[in-house]
Formats: structure tokens, sequence, C-alpha cells
């Protein structure tokens, strides 16, 4: 998938497949089986869309340090990692990017404490790349929203009053922070102009909000085969997401069939829901708004200096939004 995605873009392409053996390099953990794991999800992959984001960002600016860059990179792939290691105990997911999660063979505590290690290697790359102490303070806070959002999601569980607003506030700490931040830190650190990497950070939300909403629209109308991941898993965990936040708009009484906490649930019942949801128009609307977010992000990288690109970021945004997994 990341081969497919950012091919177009040889300087990108080159500079992830360069970014791999550097994240084994700097990832270690004095644990030789999760240390192990934590490598093999770390060069799974996945799509490299934050340190991809990040590169191609810094192509508006002209310092070009590869050391400096190439640390700013890993620093956000690392976080958005150690994010996933901890949101797969919150989960309960049993694999991630095809590899068996840390918690499944190794228990909560060892799966926690490898995100929190990684969470200080984060650090470490940022400390490289960092210009300034500010930069420093960006990057914290950044981590500290995408953290809350986390704590606010899980406010809200199991509660079918959840707004459409306070979806808004969770993706943009939870999803969107990080996109925002890979965007114009990469811009940032090569110098690019101040109306360039104002223009990062927007774009980033913006795409950073579709991206999370078309994940949402995926859980409820995608196919397992295509996105390796079980659906419904939201619905089952009691996470309240966009489609159903507009079915239950449409169709109140169909918070009467929701599983509530500790309430065994079984496919079918899931299934069920799922067919309501697609019915009621859930899963249209927030592909709608989708589209929205993703049509101002296109408008705001119309807004950057013209050139190849500006176009490759065009192509990918629109690429995402259309994509099946």
């Amino acid at each position: 998938m990341m081969q497919t995605i950012w091919q177009p873009n040889s300087a990108v392409q080159a500079q992830l497949a360069a970014l791999k053996p550097y994240l084994a390099k700097n990832v270690r953990i004095d644990n030789g089986p999760i240390n192990d794991r934590v490598h093999a999800l770390l060069a799974a992959g996945g799509k490299f869309l934050r340190p991809g984001f990040f590169y191609l960002f810094s192509q508006f600016g002209d310092d070009q340090d590869p050391t400096r860059l190439r640390a700013g990179a890993a620093a956000m792939e690392m976080l958005h990692v150690a994010t996933l290691i901890h949101d797969d105990v919150i989960d309960q997911s049993p694999e991630r990017r095809n590899v068996t999660t840390i918690h499944q063979d190794y228990g909560q505590r060892n799966a926690i404490y490898a995100g929190d290690l990684l969470f200080t290697c984060y650090f470490d790359q940022v400390l490289i790349a960092a210009k300034t102490a500010n930069d420093v303070k960006v990057n914290t806070a950044a981590m500290r929203a995408i953290l809350q959002g986390e704590l606010d999601q899980m406010a809200h569980n199991f509660n079918p009053q959840t707004t459409v607003n306070d979806y808004l506030t969770v993706a943009r700490g939870k999803t969107a922070r990080l996109f925002s931040l890979s965007c114009e830190q990469g811009a940032h650190l090569a110098n690019a102009p101040l109306a360039v990497v104002t223009l990062a950070k927007k774009i980033g939300e913006k795409m950073g909000l579709a991206y999370q909403m078309l994940d949402d629209v995926l859980d409820y109308a995608g196919d397992e085969a295509l996105t390796h991941k079980p659906v419904l898993t939201d619905l089952r965990d009691g996470v309240y997401s966009l489609p159903l936040i507009y079915a239950l708009r449409a169709t109140p009484q169909l918070a009467d069939q929701l599983p509530m906490p500790g309430d065994p649930v079984d496919n079918d019942q899931l299934l069920l829901i799922r067919d309501q949801v697609i019915v009621s128009g859930g899963v249209t609307r927030a592909q709608a708004l989708a589209t929205r977010y993703t049509q101002d992000a296109l408008d705001l990288i119309d807004q950057l200096p013209t050139g190849e690109t500006q176009q490759t970021l065009r192509r990918l945004v629109t690429q995402l939004l259309v994509r099946n997994h």
C-alpha cells in the first residue's frame, strides 16, 4: 500500500524506503520478544501517511538537511505507532498491520510499556530534528492533544446522545492533530515560507478529519478482506462514530438496540444494527461530510505554490477519499 500511494513521487518513496532501517536502528526495547514485535509493526509500515506527508511538505522549503528531516519523519511514525499500540489494548484488537498485537501474546502491561517506550523514542527524534525549544513545545502540545482526544472518546462511549460536534472534537485530537503536526513540521523544519507552514497545518487537519470519517464509514461498509481489520469494532466497543450518530438522528429508536457495557453481543446483532445504520442514511451522510472536508483540504492546497508538489498533494488527498481500505 505504501508503494502504491507514494511511488508517483519518487523522492518521497526513496525517503520512506530509507526511513524503515532508520526506525529499526533507533527503536530499542530491552525485552527481546517485545522488541521483535514492535520492530515487526514498524517494518509492516502501513501507508506511512504521516512521514510521507511530512516529507512531501518539506519539498516547499529550501533547507533539505537530511539528518533533521529524517529524524522529523521518524518522530511522526514513532508517535503514530505508539498510539496504535495503546489503541489496540483499549480495543482488544487481535491484529495490526497483519502482525499479532503485543497485548495478545504478552499481556496488556507489556503492551502499554512498549507504547510508552516508543513515546521516549519519539522525543529522542524530536530533539534531533528541532531547530529551537519551541519545536519541542509544538510536539509536546500535539502529543497532549492526541492523548486528550483518546480520553474524550472514552468519555462518550456508549452514549447515544453523542453529537456531531462531540465527534469532531474527538477526531481533531485523536487523528487530525497528528496529520496536522506532520504536514506543519515537514514544512517548518525545511524552512518553507511561514504562509506555507500555516497552510500545511490547516491542510493536515482537514485531511485528517476526512480520513477519520472515511475510516468510520469503512467500519460499517468496508470489506474486511481489503481493510485487514474487523468491521463494526467501534460499535461493539461502544464507540459511536459518525455513521451511527447520523443514524440515531434519523432513527432515534435505534438507541434501544445498541449494546450497553457488559452486554453479551453476537455478530448477528451487530450486523442488524449495521444494516439499519446504512438504510437510515448514516453511512451516506458521513461520506458526504468526509467529502466536504476533503474539498476544504483541496481548496487550501490550491493556495500553495504551484508545481509538482502541489499537484501530488491534490492527487493523494483525492485518492485517500475514495480508498476502500
